[in-house]
């Protein structure tokens, strides 16, 4: 069992991560073994909000060449928590 600290790594900035708040929807970066039990425990501890569902989403890191170095980006999961109606 993972610490609710180190369940939810960061949240995700982006133009969609914003544009899916206005519907009480918000998006973090979790760990890659973690399951949607424990994300939606350290949400609500964290937070104190009552979480209504949570979708995740695993993305397979890419290949890349920088200055002629290959490298590979890491693997991260995402989870998409949507809140109850009045919660924020």
């Amino acid at each position: 069992m993972n610490s609710i600290y180190s369940t939810i790594v960061s949240p995700v900035i982006t133009e969609k991560a914003t544009k899916i708040s206005e519907n009480n929807q918000f998006v973090f970066k979790v760990k890659i073994d973690s399951n949607k039990k424990e994300i939606k425990e350290a949400v609500e501890k964290l937070f104190k909000v009552k979480v209504k569902s949570i979708k995740t989403i695993k993305t397979k890191g890419k290949n890349k060449v920088f200055k002629g170095t290959k490298g590979r980006r890491s693997d991260y999961k995402k989870a998409i928590i949507c809140l109850n109606k009045g919660e924020n």
